[in-house]
């Protein structure tokens, strides 16, 4: 798991900027106040054991997780020797899943920082700030009493930048954090979470078949084929459902059910036939995702097959981009409609 730690003095945009490097790339953020704003409203105050705890719980959870990485948002003090040992402690913890871990410092003068400290966006998102005079006054307190910024050459770490972003919109450091460590572009990881499959029970074969029929109508209204999935039966259904080597599962967001795949396994060749989405549900990426999810979800699969319609030419398109490459001869079904064969492999 990657981790993103950006450094930096109060109000010098940490949490803004990571809310820009989370739109362009797979990174998440966890900016330092997502707990200490709930923590402080409980307790009335600051609670540092507790907010630790949870801390730790987050990052060992997300260690775990699909996500390309993480960003986290840390004042550090620069002049107290325990800061160093956690900022050691989190790089060698991240380390150790296999992930590499960058450090962003950003710097900003003072007066720059006061104009930021009562910004909507800061006040939104920060409740223990809202009363921006004592807020200020914080800061100054902390500029005072700590090293908030590092000295020239002190941070040894390989991937280590400094930005001075006094002059620079959120959106402009973002991009420069996102090109000078080599960031990949934002894929939709965060979105692949929220799907998953589910088997198909068999009491449950009819609701499948409902959707089935609705999801391909529209298909059928314009190809007039006589294989179209729109048209078979619940025994066609119950007759797939029973070949030990094919399987039913519900395409499931957050809860949902929007779409099924039947997914045939042969030996290591996966085989994916129908696979749908529900007219609701159609055109947001989402079958894109399903896809996705099936090819993590069969780890020992190395081949996958499929078929499509060649005029559908948005399909033959999102199929390519996945990787699948077409094969074999082309199947006439009718004059308005042939089928097409691809593979692809793992």
């Amino acid at each position: 798991m990657n981790l993103i730690i950006i450094i930096g003095s109060g109000a010098v945009g940490k949490m803004t900027v990571g809310q820009e490097l989370q739109k362009i790339t797979d990174f998440r953020l966890f900016h330092n106040h997502m707990l200490t704003e709930d923590v402080f409203e409980l307790f009335g105050g600051m609670n540092g054991a507790l907010i630790s705890k949870l801390r730790e719980d987050v990052f060992d959870e997300f260690i775990k997780s699909g996500f390309d990485g993480l960003i986290f948002t840390y004042m550090m003090a620069f002049d107290i020797p325990s800061e160093w040992e956690y900022l050691e402690y989190l790089t060698k913890k991240f380390e150790k899943s296999g992930g590499t871990v960058y450090y962003v410092e950003l710097v900003a003068d003072q007066a720059e920082r006061l104009k930021r400290n009562g910004t909507e966006n800061r006040l939104k998102n920060k409740p223990s700030k809202r009363d921006v005079a004592l807020s200020d006054n914080r800061l100054k307190m902390e500029d005072m009493n700590y090293r908030l910024v590092s000295n020239e050459g002190e941070i040894k770490h390989p991937n280590y930048i400094r930005i001075d972003n006094t002059n620079m919109s959120p959106e402009e450091a973002a991009k420069v954090i996102k090109n000078k460590l080599n960031l990949g572009d934002y894929t939709g990881i965060d979105k692949l979470n929220h799907i998953y499959l589910r088997e198909v029970r068999e009491e449950l074969l009819p609701t499948l078949l409902e959707m089935q029929k609705a999801s391909f109508l529209p298909l059928y209204a314009k190809y007039k084929d006589d294989m179209s999935p729109a048209l078979e039966s619940i025994d066609d259904i119950k007759r797939r459902f029973s070949d030990s080597s094919r399987k039913y599962y519900f395409i499931c967001k957050d809860g949902a059910r929007i779409g099924a795949v039947n997914i045939g396994i042969y030996e290591k060749t996966g085989r994916i036939s129908p696979l749908f989405i529900i007219p609701e549900y159609q055109n947001q990426g989402l079958g894109q995702l399903a896809m996705r999810r099936i090819f993590l979800s069969f780890p020992d699969i190395n081949k996958w097959t499929l078929d499509t319609i060649k005029e559908e030419e948005g399909n033959c398109h999102l199929y390519s981009k996945m990787g699948f490459v077409r094969v074999g001869d082309e199947h006439i079904i009718n004059p308005r409609m042939t089928l097409v064969d691809y593979v692809k492999d793992i």
